[in-house]
């Protein structure tokens, strides 16, 4: 059975809690050198450089005209999806719509004394960077994650939304994913994948557009890249492996305790899988659970790896115990498997998403009930938060002050410049208190 089974406390549950805490992500010095060179080839050759890297490493051959999907494209993709993926997807859209539309700030203004106006207006970037990975030969289309993406900023008012994906061999993109850009309100789509893609949104290449914004997961080179242009553009989060944790006591089922372990063991061999529970019988039936779990998985080595390396089971005393450590690792997925879970919901502190009860598994979340799956990963669930709207707003600042509201307060700007050393401050306040001596305007 591949996941370690640990008794809390102990020297051996502190020990692993250790590695845990400390999971956050670090580039290699190398592998951030080389995606740095793609950049920089990027930044000089545009559209020859995408072209170049698209070759060697997806293997397919484009011309800069193949670069950019085609609205014949996008209405055959309809054709060859079903009716009912269309309408799984058009769904998702309706409710990630819905629940983001709370997220929405709106701009605001104060009115003071002597004509004192002060406020913040809420105005959505011009251009927005979708990455979509496409897996191993394109065959693994993230739908449910052009969605996520891509409403939220249509939700915001970005004029221009823009999805990048690496092709599939004969060049194409997977047509369930055109279908989730066209539904999801995607204006513009290439054919591009990789760091380039990155680069390319970043930098703006003859066909690509500079965007402001760019979001989306990827493998550690995308990341990488991320991380290079994130001085130059926002960027939702730095995306480690996917996490799930498991508060469960006697009332869990183990059937969905070892499945919903799995479904994110299978994302990545550095995925993280935890259990925390108060029940050993739980323990005795996960462990007798997983390998015939795993024997069915098509993803199941990838899964086994995962377990191996990051899984783990703690057996706590009291739910006290549970939630203490579940907010210590802050994980991306949080589920609790516990009787009357909403009466627990607010010992989390730590967590990118919850999910309350036996029937609300992380898969549900992923897809089609309305909240964003792009989370914090590596413990950063302690200071951040989801995907919204926000991530593509800005929040602009505006005052207006009278020229009586100005004289009763210049003594006061006038003395914290001077002690701040700011003599051009203290004078620019002291020229207008001038002007109004002297009846000017």
């Amino acid at each position: 059975m591949p996941l370690r089974v640990f008794s809390y406390p102990s020297k051996q549950a502190e020990n692993y809690l250790k590695k845990l805490l400390n999971r956050v992500e670090t580039f290699p010095a190398k592998k951030e050198k080389y995606v740095k060179n793609i950049g920089d080839r990027v930044r000089k050759l545009g559209d020859k450089a995408l072209l170049e890297f698209t070759q060697t490493f997806d293997k397919v051959l484009l011309k800069p005209s193949d670069l950019k999907v085609k609205e014949s494209e996008i209405e055959r993709a309809y054709q060859e999806v079903s009716e009912d993926l269309v309408k799984a997807i058009k769904l998702a859209v309706e409710k990630v719509r819905r629940f983001h539309a709370k997220h929405l700030p709106t701009s605001w203004f104060i009115k003071e004394e002597k004509e004192v106006l002060l406020g913040q207006m809420i105005t959505p970037v011009e251009a927005a960077g979708v990455y979509i990975p496409g897996g191993m030969s394109g065959e693994t289309p993230l739908i449910s994650t052009v969605v996520m993406t891509a409403v939220p900023a249509k939700l915001a008012g970005v004029k221009k939304v823009v999805m990048v994906s690496p092709p599939r061999k004969d060049g194409s993109l997977h047509p369930g994913l055109l279908v989730a850009a066209k539904e999801a309100g995607v204006d513009e789509i290439y054919k591009v994948g990789g760091p380039w893609a990155i680069f390319g949104l970043a930098y703006g290449t003859e066909t690509l557009p500079k965007v402001d914004v760019i979001c989306g997961p990827g493998n550690i080179y995308v990341t990488i890249a991320k991380k290079l242009v994130s001085s130059q553009v926002g960027i939702d989060i730095l995306a480690g492996p996917s996490e799930v944790l498991i508060i469960a006591d006697e009332t869990a089922n183990p059937e969905f305790v070892v499945w919903d372990l799995l479904a994110q063991a299978e994302h990545d061999p550095m995925s993280l899988s935890v259990l925390i529970t108060t029940s050993s019988a739980l323990i005795r039936e996960v462990k007798r659970l997983i390998p015939t779990a795993l024997a069915k998985g098509l993803r199941s080595e990838i899964a086994e790896k995962a377990l191996k390396q990051r899984g783990a089971i703690f057996k706590v005393k009291t739910l006290e115990e549970a939630f203490y450590l579940a907010n210590l690792i802050a994980p991306e997925h949080l589920e609790l498997m516990i009787k009357d879970p909403v009466e627990h919901l607010f010992r989390v502190k730590n967590a990118g998403a919850v999910f309350l009860g036996a029937f609300t598994p992380e898969a549900v979340g992923d897809y089609i009930a309305g909240p964003n799956h792009v989370l914090p990963t590596m413990g950063l669930a302690r200071f951040s938060s989801s995907l919204s709207p926000e991530k593509f707003l800005k929040k602009i600042n505006f005052m207006k002050y009278s020229k009586e509201a100005l004289a009763e307060e210049a003594a006061k700007v006038i003395l914290l410049a001077e002690t701040e050393n700011l003599p051009s401050h203290a004078e620019a306040i002291r020229v207008r208190l001038k002007n109004l001596e002297r009846g000017e305007s």
